[in-house]
C-alpha cells in the first residue's frame, strides 16, 4: 500500500511540473487569464505568480531555510510512513498526498529559488496557489480528519470499557460495589 500511495505521490508531482510549466509557457510573467467569468467579474484567474516564501509568503525570500524545513519534513514523512507503525489506508494516502506537494513545490525552490503559482481565486481574494499546495492541503485535511476518527473511536472503546466495569463485568468492581 504504501509504495502504490507513493507510486502516485510521484505522478502528482509530475502533474504539477506540468502544470507549472504550462503556467510559465501559457501565461507567463505578470500576465493573468479570466477561466470562468460572470460578467464582469473574474471568478478564477490563471494568474502567474513567482512566490520566493511559503503559504501566503511566510518567510519570504528565506531559501535556505524553506529547503532544509521541507527537506526535514519530508524525510520524517517518510520515515514515519516506512516505520510500519501506520496501517491506517487514510492517513498513508494523506502523508502520500502531503509528501507530493512538498515535493513538487521543494523542486521549485530549490532549481528557482521560487515557487511558481497560478491559481487565483477572485471571487474569495485568496493566495494564488498551485496543484502541489493543492495536494499538500488536501493531504493536511485528510490527516487531521484521519488522526481525529482515530481519536474518537478510542475515546468510545475507553468509555465503553468504563461502562462496563461499572456494569459489574469487572471481576473487582462488583466486591468494591458491595462494600460500600
Amino acid at each position: 500500500m504504501i509504495l502504490l500511495a507513493l507510486g502516485v505521490a510521484v505522478i502528482l508531482v509530475g502533474i504539477d511540473r506540468l502544470t507549472k510549466w504550462l503556467a510559465i509557457v501559457y501565461i507567463g510573467e505578470n500576465n493573468s487569464i479570466p477561466v470562468i467569468k460572470i460578467g464582469e467579474n473574474e471568478i478564477i484567474n490563471l494568474t502567474y505568480c513567482e512566490n520566493t516564501g511559503a503559504a501566503f509568503s511566510i518567510l519570504e525570500g528565506q531559501r535556505g531555510i524553506l529547503i532544509a524545513i521541507s527537506s526535514i519534513f519530508l524525510v520524517g514523512a517518510l520515515v514515519v510512513l516506512f516505520s510500519g507503525k501506520v496501517k491506517s489506508k487514510l492517513i498513508i494516502w494523506s502523508i502520500s498526498l502531503i509528501i507530493a506537494g512538498g515535493v513538487g513545490n521543494l523542486i521549485d525552490r530549490i532549481a528557482d529559488g521560487y515557487v511558481v503559482d497560478f491559481i487565483d481565486l477572485k471571487f474569495i481574494g485568496f493566495a494564488i496557489f498551485n496543484f502541489a499546495d493543492i495536494c499538500a492541503v488536501t493531504g493536511a485535511c485528510m490527516l487531521f480528519f484521519a488522526v481525529l476518527r482515530d481519536e474518537i473511536r478510542e475515546y468510545k472503546a475507553r468509555k465503553a470499557c468504563s461502562v462496563d466495569d461499572v456494569e459489574g463485568d469487572d471481576p473487582v468492581t462488583p466486591e468494591i460495589i458491595e462494600n460500600d
